[in-house]
């Protein structure tokens, strides 16, 4: 039960790492974006957000 959380929250802290070095700030809070749309349950949110960021990761 504990397992399946802290590899989701090693996945984040790796995730969050990645975007800082690339692309700053603004990968950061694309990435919490993401998850709150997840969260929240907001399909749409999350998926834009998602799109937004694997393009500027693709162009860094």
């Amino acid at each position: 039960m504990l397992q399946p959380q802290v590899t989701g929250a090693l996945l984040e802290l790796f995730l969050g790492m990645a975007a800082q070095a690339k692309l700053g700030l603004i990968g950061v809070v694309l990435l919490m974006t993401v998850g709150v749309g997840i969260r929240a349950q907001r399909v749409g949110l999350a998926v834009g957000t998602a799109l937004v960021f694997t393009l500027l990761m693709t162009q860094a």
